[in-house]
């Protein structure tokens, strides 16, 4: 069976099966997602998306054999195109800002209402926001002195900010703060494709993949501070 023009493909990866069918029940459900690979650690993640292509990775973190952050570092050597959402609890940040430094685009709470998971996965293969910006902001807040140890890093990304331009720094401080696109195109009284234009050149200026990696380096450089 072909499927419909737009859908998302969605791949599933956790180690606990009764997860991995709630999530695919609920994603199946939705007339413009479809789940095209599951796995239950990382080694089968890595096997099964070198075999099948899917726009969105859903990714446990903690999994036995190989986590969830080795697997996204691994799946994404292999190809730049799917966008991965960590699932995570409140009491593993490390963990997700280790994934998010891996390449994940997100992270979302496993205990997430069924409304907000979906959303998360049209939000990130969009691309135009940061997944869940209240948790990517308490996590940041959370693991911001552990940015800002990083001084080559940091001076490096300190660089590319100075030279953005002043839209560009206005665009780059909104897009920190969790604000989609149409959003900063009201913030700001531009249009969606002004601002997509400048976002585009703020990621290429920062060297970053995703805005995910944007708002790291916002806060590494202390562009954002924490609570701020």
């Amino acid at each position: 069976m072909t499927e419909p023009a737009g859908t998302i493909r969605v791949a599933l990866v956790d180690d606990q099966q009764l997860v991995r069918s709630g999530f695919g029940m609920l994603i199946n459900s939705q007339p413009d997602l479809e789940v095209v690979a599951e796995a239950g650690n990382g080694f089968d993640a890595v096997r099964a998306l070198s075999a099948t292509a899917a726009d969105v990775v859903l990714m446990d973190v903690r999994m036995p054999g190989m986590d969830g952050i080795e697997a996204t570092r691994r799946i994404l050597e292999l190809s730049r195109d799917p966008k991965i959402v960590v699932l995570t609890t409140f009491d593993l940040d490390e963990y997700a800002l280790a994934a998010i430094e891996a390449g994940a685009s997100g992270f979302l709470l496993k205990d997430a209402p069924p409304e907000e998971l979906l959303e998360a996965i049209r939000t990130v293969h969009r691309g135009d926001a940061v997944i869940a910006p209240s948790t990517t902001r308490r996590l940041l807040d959370h693991v911001a002195p552990l940015l800002r140890a990083r001084t080559p890093e940091r001076n490096g990304h300190a660089a590319a900010v100075e030279r953005l331009t002043a839209r560009e720094r206005e665009v780059f401080e909104l897009i920190a703060q969790g604000r989609s696109n149409p959003e900063i195109a009201a913030d700001l009284y531009l249009s969606e494709a002004t601002v997509k234009t400048h976002v585009g050149h703020i990621l290429a200026k920062l060297g970053a993949r995703d805005r995910v990696q944007v708002v790291v380096i916002a806060y590494e450089t202390g562009v954002v501070s924490p609570g701020g």
